[in-house]
């Protein structure tokens, strides 16, 4: 390794880190491969063994670096996770939902293969509250009286593939586009919601044919996305 500069006077952890960071993201230690000890780090960067040590934890803590047990520590990415989310938050809300989109189709055709009847009935539950709620709030249907769960729908859906790491994707994705379209249009604009597009994807869910699974899910999010669209006109031609 070669180009590490010396900490100034400022934060030794931040300078560390910083410094730490950019070799990785510059690809001077690949994935998989062991980076140099405590030791050797210190000297480079000219810092004491506890500022390397430190540093070292926040990027294990930051999904960059692993540590293992009389090994010691690996590369994990060369990105930061955490970069990596930010650049999200500051994509559009068109962008953000398109990619929710596509999590979830793919989510959907795996739970039409990988279901339990207890799936089946979180999502059905959810649709059920978020009936009672529009049914009980008409002039909110759809908007914030609704949006809690509908979002505990989608999720149920997506939990339903019986995979974790989408899960977790999902999860912050789905955050993202809610955010997303609050700041942009606010509450009384939101996308209505239509419960029969749901029942359809919970029916094409339960069928377990994954083909007829992503063509309901992708009925339903046309909806949100169409009107999203033409706010975003809308907005667009306010200008």
């Amino acid at each position: 390794m070669e180009g590490l500069q010396a900490a100034g006077r400022r934060s030794l952890v931040d300078a560390a880190i910083e410094q730490l960071r950019e070799q990785l993201a510059s690809g001077v230690w690949a994935v998989g491969s062991q980076i140099p000890t405590e030791h050797e780090l210190a000297e480079r960067l000219q810092v004491g063994r506890n500022t390397v040590r430190e540093a070292i934890r926040v990027l294990v803590h930051a999904g960059m670096l692993v540590s293992r047990q009389g090994e010691g520590t690996f590369v994990r990415s060369t990105s930061d996770p955490a970069a990596v989310l930010r650049g999200v938050q500051r994509s559009g809300v068109r962008d953000v939902l398109e990619v929710r989109a596509a999590l979830e189709t793919e989510a959907a055709r795996l739970a039409a293969e990988r279901h339990t009847p207890e799936d089946l009935a979180r999502m059905r539950a959810a649709l059920a509250r978020e009936a009672e709620v529009m049914a009980a709030h008409p002039e909110r249907a759809g908007r914030e009286a609704t949006v809690e769960h509908d979002l505990e729908f989608h999720t149920a859906v997506v939990e339903a593939a019986h995979n974790p790491a989408l899960t977790e994707v999902y999860r912050y994705f789905g955050a993202s586009v809610r955010e997303s379209m609050r700041t942009a249009f606010g509450d009384r604009d939101m996308p209505e919601v239509v419960i029969a597009t749901h029942a359809a994807l919970v029916d094409a869910i339960e069928s377990r044919d994954p083909e007829r699974a992503e063509a309901a899910c992708r009925a339903l999010l046309a909806e949100p996305t169409a009107a999203v669209e033409q706010l975003l006109a809308a907005i667009a031609a306010r200008k």
